[in-house]
């Protein structure tokens, strides 16, 4: 069997091929919430990034499931990302996951089993370094490779961090750099002036573990958390602003890169979900002063992305802190939550 390259196997890559969160908000408007289930802490209502579910006054379950196209050829590096993208859902609710359950679809006929073994050892090798088994899973025959977890986690029912409990006044942190879909897409286009770090970049961003999430969730100051993945971190602080009633500003300058973004960007190179994202919530975000390749980075989708972080200005230190303990060097506060409607401004 030739060798191909797994993103070659796949309309999209990553999180770049979620649903636009326009076409996702329109298909949920009619799914019943979980109102009648009074143990039922978060559901769809807000569109966090996991369900929690009480068991009694101690312990609640974190469930979540993640999964997507490949994003890079190399078969390890693939598992390791979808599987650290899939956990960070349970980081971000403040939790620790228990076990993880696989999600796998292949094209037979079109991948050595070589290769599906290498992608499944990459999300193993991710859970062991999280502390948990793959504890089994689902595998189908479909015509793009995609692979994911579901996975269950813990939480203290009184430490669960939303999306929606930001306060007027609250800084944003990002606790990783952006520009994860940009450079897949340089990646693949083998663009020039790609940087010659680029990959091992994409990949140690991409593979970090968000567990640093569940000591976040530990400070009183932390109001509110989610996950920067998909919907690029304008549709992401979206969400906050909507399930929080409020707005928030974003500068550019502030924002952490991954090296070699901007002149990429500036070049045009952008994923087409970072366009199908603008046109799902850009009538929601102001542009104040800035480029036209400004509008790309903030809708670029990231691939096991960081944390954007809500806590009040007076614990903004204590949380940059336990963020650069923790080896997040490049986490960096890139704005603040503001009162009036769920609207994001964007300054140069």
């Amino acid at each position: 069997m030739p060798e191909i390259r797994l993103t070659s196997l796949a309309h999209g890559g990553g999180c770049g091929c979620k649903l636009a969160p326009g076409v996702l908000r329109d298909l949920l408007k009619d799914m019943p919430l979980g109102g009648t289930f009074p143990d039922l802490l978060v559901g769809l209502e807000t569109g966090d990034d996991a369900a929690v579910y009480r068991i009694n006054d101690t312990q609640a379950i974190v469930a979540t499931t993640d999964f997507f196209t490949p994003i890079v050829d190399d078969p390890t590096d693939f598992g390791r990302i979808a599987a650290a993208n899939a956990l960070s859902d349970v980081y971000a609710m403040g939790g620790k996951p228990l076990l993880a359950l696989a999600i796998l679809g292949i094209p037979l006929g079109k991948i050595e089993p070589s290769v599906v073994r290498a992608i499944l050892a990459g999300g193993a090798s991710i859970c062991a370094e999280a502390g948990i088994p793959v504890a089994g899973g689902h595998s189908i025959d479909v015509p793009e490779p995609i692979y994911g977890l579901a996975v269950i986690g813990l939480v203290n029912p009184a430490r669960v961090m939303r999306n929606g409990a930001a306060r007027a006044g609250d800084a944003l942190i990002l606790t990783k750099p952006l520009g994860i879909g940009i450079l897949s897409a340089a990646l693949k286009q083998d663009a020039p002036g790609l940087p010659p770090e680029a990959y091992a970049a994409l990949v140690r961003t991409a593979t970090r573990l968000n567990t640093v999430g569940a000591d976040l969730a530990v400070l009183p100051s932390v109001h509110a958390m989610t996950d920067v993945t998909g919907f690029g971190l304008a549709g992401h602080a979206l969400e906050m602003c909507r399930a929080s009633h409020l707005g928030a500003s974003i500068g550019i300058a502030a924002l952490p890169l991954l090296p070699g973004i901007a002149a990429l960007a500036r070049n045009g190179i952008r994923t087409g979900a970072a366009t199908r994202n603008w046109a799902s919530y850009g009538e929601e975000v102001r542009l104040a002063g800035t480029e036209p390749w400004h509008q790309d980075l903030i809708c670029d989708p990231q691939s096991s992305g960081g944390l954007l972080v809500a806590v009040a200005p007076e614990g903004a230190p204590a949380a940059m802190a336990l963020l650069r303990e923790a080896g997040f060097a490049e986490s960096a506060i890139i704005g603040h939550i503001t009162s009036g409607p769920p609207l994001l401004t964007i300054t140069a």
